[in-house]
């Protein structure tokens, strides 16, 4: 999508045009940008690392929880959750 080296920011200007939910791994978006101001909701995947090994097993837990997601509200996802 041309979106390489965009800041967390921006990136979440352009995801919200397009997207409903925003996956990342970025376990610090949080505390680096206040996502209430952001129309997307966005899921923080926590796992041993961003390797798709290591994600896979959560996505079962994503589709799960897209269909109930607001703009605004952040999901965190986990094996253990």
């Amino acid at each position: 999508m041309g979106w390489d080296g965009l800041k967390n920011g921006e990136l979440l200007a352009k995801a919200q045009i397009d997207f409903d939910v925003f996956i990342t791994g970025d376990r610090n978006l949080t505390f680096q940008q206040d996502l209430t101001r952001f129309d997307v909701a966005v899921i923080v995947l926590q796992s041993e690392s961003i390797q798709l090994e290591h994600l896979i097993p959560l996505i079962p837990k994503v589709l799960t929880v897209v269909p109930t997601l607001a703009s605004g509200q952040v999901v965190y996802i986990s094996a253990g959750n």
